[in-house]
């Protein structure tokens, strides 16, 4: 159940709107009139969200909004306004407000913006708590022994005290915002806001105005000044979710304001110095990209320094006992059931399974799961169909099957499929080319039709080597195993 503050002295309608415009029926709305009353309530209170009026009986909604932010400077504060020009909510925007609508509030929109702040707020305020959890109660949490996610937890322990930029590479539903979240919460930034934005989400035109802004008339549309993402999270962090598909030429923007934290909004001149850190995560291979020209090298070692890997499920099965009992727990409180254990069977058929979709796939299949059981005991006919083969083939053997891959990997959460199929052949592809040249790379690369520096940046990227030491004039001496 969140909490939404409502500061208006238009108590007569705009609460009706706002109530109706809250995303959940359990959500509480509590209205006040004036900015001292709103202040006293965000202090006994705690909102997720506020909405504010620009102009208050006893003070400027702005100045009611800059001691807001002194007290947490994590709440969502969406500003009302029924001025016809915006400058004022614009330059709340600059210092850090979520958003704006102009009055008469459009209930559509109000619904959107309410929305978005709720998640905004929750990913902000929900702990992600690091190791194993005996606390059935904790709602978010890197779970797991297993020696590929202690060193994750190792490593989002070293950087997060680092003001460095962070690189979270892991395929997809591995919960690269998971830890995204953790490192933020982690770090001296913590009371600081913190957003996230999909690279692969936004359109190419827009997202170099989502993330720097733009002028007035930058561009056919641009009928006001806009207040990118980097102004606005001054202070805070920022979650670059599939920067591997951010377009060249922003990645070139990109670079510039990690060296310098200085930015021009699009259409503009003024330089603009902002304080933000950046979290970038990828499920692409960033090396791979960059030798073929579609990720830029100086962007990746700038990105690189602080670089925390997350394993994919298949990799880490010990773990998968403790993590389906955990979202059982949390997926009981959800629906109100009470699955208190999960049958030797059933749990046999989950420990078969390839996990494609990771994380994301195992919570998918156990939600499916909790709404078909009846009783106490998770048994096998609740779950949805898995794949009946063990483990998948290890790529690159002479057993793979690519047909029996793509079946394997035919499952309503994957999203990569294309990606991961053509990185499996990759696999087989380039270690049988290497086996027939001896390992050599020259050779190798003509066979292939690719450059030498491509291939090589496959084969790391791959993690293929050969047993063979091969040396000529134009190759480096390699060792292949």
């Amino acid at each position: 159940m969140a909490l939404v503050l409502l500061i208006d002295d238009d108590l007569e309608f705009l609460p009706a709107q706002v109530r109706e415009a809250l995303p959940n029926q359990q959500d509480r709305l509590v209205s006040v009139a004036t900015g001292a009353a709103g202040l006293e309530t965000v202090r006994d209170l705690s909102p997720e969200v506020i909405l504010l009026d620009l102009h208050l009986p006893d003070q400027s909604g702005l100045k009611l909004y800059q001691q807001i932010r002194a007290i947490d400077a994590r709440i969502p504060v969406i500003f009302i306004t029924a001025a016809k020009t915006a400058d004022t909510a614009i330059e709340a925007m600059r210092q850090g407000a979520f958003n704006y609508l102009s009055k008469p509030l459009d209930l559509e929109q109000l619904q959107e913006v309410l929305a978005e702040a709720l998640h905004v707020a929750d990913r902000m305020r929900s702990p992600v708590v690091l190791g194993d959890v005996a606390d059935d109660g904790v709602h978010e949490a890197f779970i797991g022994s297993s020696k590929p996610m202690l060193e994750a937890c190792k490593a989002i322990g070293r950087v997060s005290a680092q003001d460095v930029p962070v690189l979270i590479t892991g395929e997809s539903g591995t919960g690269k915002e998971l830890a995204a979240r953790a490192v933020y919460q982690h770090s001296p930034r913590a009371k600081a806001p913190f957003l996230a934005l999909n690279c692969a989400a936004i359109p190419e035109n827009l997202l170099e105005s989502e993330l720097f802004g733009h002028e007035r008339g930058a561009f056919t549309g641009a009928d006001r000044r806009r207040i990118g993402k980097f102004e606005q999270c001054s202070g805070g962090t920022i979650l670059l979710d599939e920067i591997g598909d951010m377009p060249l030429a922003l990645q070139a923007k990109m670079l510039r304001f990690l060296q310098e934290q200085t930015f021009q909004r699009l259409g503009g001149s003024e330089t603009i110095r902002t304080d933000v850190r950046i979290v970038a995560a990828t499920h692409r291979d960033l090396p791979a990209l960059a030798a073929e020209g579609k990720f830029r090298h100086d962007l990746y070692y700038r990105l690189a320094v602080c670089t925390i890997e997350l394993p994919p499920l298949r990799d880490r099965a010990e773990d998968l006992p403790i993590l389906a009992q955990h979202f059982l727990a949390r997926y009981n409180r959800e629906f109100g059931k009470d699955v208190r254990e999960i049958a030797p069977e059933a749990m046999a058929r989950l420990e078969a399974h390839a996990w494609p979709g990771n994380i994301r796939e195992l919570q998918s299949v156990l939600k499916q799961a909790l709404l078909r059981v009846h009783g106490t005991v998770l048994v096998p006919s609740a779950l949805p169909e898995l794949s009946r083969s063990a483990r998948r083939s290890r790529p690159g053997s002479s057993s793979f099957d690519l047909e029996e891959f793509i079946e394997q990997h035919l499952n309503p959460t994957v999203s990569d499929l294309y990606a991961d199929t053509h990185r499996e052949v990759d696999r087989v592809l380039f270690a049988r080319v290497l086996a027939f040249t001896g390992g050599n790379h020259r050779q190798a690369a003509g066979l292939l039709g690719v450059a030498r520096g491509t291939m090589r940046g496959k084969l790391r990227s791959l993690g293929i080597h050969v047993t063979q030491v091969v040396a000529s004039e134009d190759d480096d001496e390699i060792s292949l195993g």
